[in-house]
């Protein structure tokens, strides 16, 4: 997967005030969760958006063009699992830590949209793909104590204790409150990564109560709500939004799939997917964890993108500036 970040254009700054100090103690990696929540946190209130359930929205008027375009013939690919690949873990690993953990400074490339504050990472933080890894280098955490999470892009460990990365944001997990307009986040639709994560321990319960965050490869000059920021200069129709919502029809048959892809596909089906960034077409995130089964998990290729709908959320929009759903 590869974030095209370097088509943003950026301005103005972010004013976010982190409450308190924070910071971090023992790392806990990914896959400590149940359902919407993290070390105790909700993962964003219960009414936003990402935790809202789209089966019974309507349709998008331009649902076969923008599955045409991303490949209707496409089969879905689980981008997590057990394992490595090329060094690194599969998937995008998330670290839990305490409110004790002192806070490092993080340089910004683009500064503009980026949260300039301490953010509490741990020297031995995961990095997406891996410590020596070329990909997107994701590093996300959460304190558990604040419920707040810090999420960075291309992210580097520098001598000393701080960081470099391309772009940061940090998110009260209690507040639906989207980045400014036009800004970015870690991800290029401006959106967080965590909450479109599928973890190893809401299969295990039986239940994903959120939206799946994927891919694709091609994507439109714009965007749509909750997303807040565009990475491509394709302009036209039939090119997807950042932000654009899809969901598993609700006639396709999941019940020739190991339970564990069950769990995924009525996620799909109720909360659907939503479009956060450029990649591999309809690659779905999740975090990494030994639990996971591979082979489990590429019975998903077994899905292609015909069996999909983009979905019309603009009705739930309660304020543009946030995720609160109606």
């Amino acid at each position: 997967m590869r974030s095209q970040h370097s088509l943003m254009a950026f301005g103005g700054v972010f004013a976010m005030a982190a409450s308190g100090t924070v910071a971090v103690g023992a790392g806990e990696s990914g896959g400590s969760v149940a359902g919407a929540e993290v070390a105790g946190c909700s993962v964003l209130p219960p009414d936003d958006i990402w935790n809202t359930a789209v089966d019974g929205l309507p349709v998008d008027s331009s649902s076969d063009a923008y599955i045409a375009t991303i490949g209707a013939d496409v089969g879905l690919h689980a981008d997590f699992g057990s394992g490595e690949y090329e060094g690194g873990p599969i998937g995008i690993p998330f670290v839990v830590v305490a409110g004790d953990q002192p806070p490092v400074d993080v340089t910004f490339l683009y500064a503009d949209e980026s949260d300039q504050v301490p953010y509490p990472i741990p020297a031995d933080a995961p990095i997406e793909g891996g410590p020596n890894g070329t990909g997107d280098r994701h590093v996300l955490v959460v304190d558990s104590d604040a419920c707040v999470l810090y999420e960075l892009f291309n992210a580097f460990p520098q001598d000393g204790g701080s960081w470099q990365a391309d772009s940061g944001a940090v998110f009260d997990l209690a507040s639906s409150a989207l980045r400014p307009e036009t800004w970015t986040s870690a991800d290029a639709a401006g959106l967080p990564i965590l909450p479109g994560l599928v973890r190893y321990d809401e299969v295990a319960a039986g239940e994903i109560r959120h939206a799946i965050r994927f891919t694709t490869s091609q994507t439109r000059q714009d965007y749509v709500w909750p997303a807040r920021h565009y990475a491509s200069d394709e302009q036209g129709a039939e090119y997807p939004p950042m932000g654009q919502r899809f969901r598993l029809r609700a006639d396709f048959d999941i019940t020739g799939f190991s339970p564990d892809v069950q769990v995924i596909l009525r996620a799909l089906q109720t909360y659907g997917m939503i479009l956060a960034d450029n990649g591999s077409p309809w690659f779905l995130s999740g975090a990494p964890d030994d639990r996971w089964d591979n082979d489990v998990l590429r019975q998903l290729s077994r899905i292609v993108g015909g069996d999909f709908e983009a979905v019309d959320v603009s009705s739930m929009m309660v304020d543009p500036d946030s995720g609160q759903a109606a």
